[in-house]
């Protein structure tokens, strides 16, 4: 399939500044580094925001030693996580639809560097990453894919459905753009509560089209919801470029009514900076849109190759020039926070740190028979079933 020349362009376009981020609490680095923690560094990002309807944050953004050679090990260990996860599937140990989320490390890290775990995230079925950026564990992520009673959500969700309520994180969903609304939901409740927290509901360029979208948008704008819409735009829905699919493919806009922020999501840095100023937006202002330009690297879905809609040399050049890794990696080599051989040791820890998870997780046992019936009905919630005795349907499903 050909693809428009300047679409391809804008995809592996050269960007020549740096940029990074915060770290994630809940993941233990195994690193000690020689640069003053403290030192406040000040970072352009890559490329300037483009708002729609609000001025755009300023390019400059302070970070740390710490926060970058934290945001290098989280990074480095979502890859790490996900490329194992291909393996496992290709090896049949992980059944069942899987959608992987290399590339698009920054999004993850940038967000949680901006936020707080009182803060909400709801998402669609690429969630891995995420999952593991609001405090999940590798052992919990493999579990779940590969169905184990130790997973996330007890081995009955599967790729699509990882869930942690406890820090916020409201689940992947499997129904292309339905976390929109419940997002909404989710911004509805934490309005009434008046805990000044916001939620940050997330869908790929290809759930953008979505009529739900648009009227979970409208009734967050009337209500002035603490919602923020994060359009992950990799350019490619079920292997249909955007600009087959959409006919204004500049999502951030899509709101109308509301303000749009166009972010490199490419930039761990670039994403925190639009996240922090999207949260003190939405808690003043109600609604506000986030696109991160971003990339996958691997297909759709394990089904999808990934190749026969979209060439090798724009997966390559995307890899060469825009990878967020090697952007963090390059930033802290710059600033003499760490050395080549130093960061290579990082990440051989954290391949071990895989492979002991990944073991760890094949010792965890399946889900019993009966727990088809459990989470499945709040309890003391009536249930009517046509033809059938209430205590009877009752005593099945608790």
């Amino acid at each position: 399939m050909a693809l428009s020349t300047s679409f391809r362009s804008n995809l592996i376009k050269p960007l020549t500044a740096l940029t990074a981020l915060s770290s994630t609490q809940h993941l233990r680095r195994p690193f000690s580094s020689s640069a003053d923690d403290s030192t406040v560094l000040t970072i352009e990002t890559s490329v300037p925001f483009v708002g729609h309807k609000c001025e755009p944050p300023s390019r400059n953004v302070e970070t740390t030693p710490k926060e970058l050679l934290g945001f290098f090990h989280d990074m480095a260990l979502m890859r790490r996580m996900e490329i194992a996860s291909d393996s496992l599937y290709k090896s049949k140990l992980i059944r069942g639809f899987c959608h992987l989320y290399d590339g698009q490390e920054a999004v993850a890290v940038g967000m949680e560097a901006a936020i707080t775990k009182k803060d909400c995230i709801i998402t669609a079925y690429r969630d891995h990453c995420i999952y593991l950026g609001r405090g999940g564990t590798l052992v919990e992520c493999f579990s779940e894919l590969m169905g184990r009673q130790a997973g996330s959500s007890k081995g009955k969700g599967g790729s699509m459905h990882f869930y942690k309520k406890d820090s916020g994180f409201y689940g992947g969903h499997g129904i292309v753009g339905a976390q929109v609304p419940l997002g909404c939901g989710l911004a509805f409740a934490q309005k009434y509560s008046k805990d000044e927290t916001v939620t940050f509901a997330m869908y790929g360029d290809g759930a953008a089209n979505q009529g739900q979208l648009f009227e979970a948008l409208n009734i967050a704008a009337l209500l002035d919801l603490p919602a923020i819409l994060v359009c992950e735009n990799n350019h490619y829905g079920m292997g249909t470029a955007e600009w087959r699919a959409a006919k204004s493919p500049a999502y951030y806009k899509r709101g109308d009514y509301v303000p749009g922020l166009k972010v490199d999501g490419m930039d761990a840095l670039a994403v925190k900076q639009a996240c922090r100023f999207a949260k003190e937006h939405a808690l003043k202002n109600g609604p506000i849109i986030l696109e991160m330009d971003t990339y996958r690297y691997h297909g759709h879905s394990m089904s999808d190759p990934g190749s026969t809609y979209r060439t090798r040399d724009e997966i390559s050049g995307v890899r060469q020039e825009r990878d967020p890794i090697e952007r963090i990696r390059k930033l802290i080599l710059s600033h003499e926070l760490s050395t080549e051989a130093e960061l290579k040791s990082i990440e051989k820890k954290i391949r071990s740190e895989v492979d002991d998870a990944i073991a760890q997780a094949k010792e965890s046992s399946m889900p019993e028979p009966s727990e088809l019936f459990t989470n499945v009905y709040v309890k003391g919630f009536g249930i009517e079933v046509a033809g059938a005795d209430r205590k009877e349907v009752r005593g099945v499903l608790p």
